[in-house]
């Protein structure tokens, strides 16, 4: 999920330094939703984790 989030940040970029400023404010809003969903889920799982014992150092 991080790694589709880092995809719609670069076309956000790209379009945006071509003019297309719609597209830009569209890849940008996608890239920040994945980004948190990406966020929470690292949180879930670490709360999990350490929930279950499950934490390897």
């Amino acid at each position: 999920m991080l790694k589709w989030a880092l995809i719609f940040f670069i076309i956000s970029i790209v379009a945006g330094f071509f003019g297309f400023s719609g597209v830009s404010a569209a890849a940008a809003g996608i890239a920040r939703v994945l980004f948190f969903i990406f966020l929470a889920l690292v949180v879930v799982f670490l709360v999990i984790a350490v929930a279950t014992g499950a934490m390897v150092f």
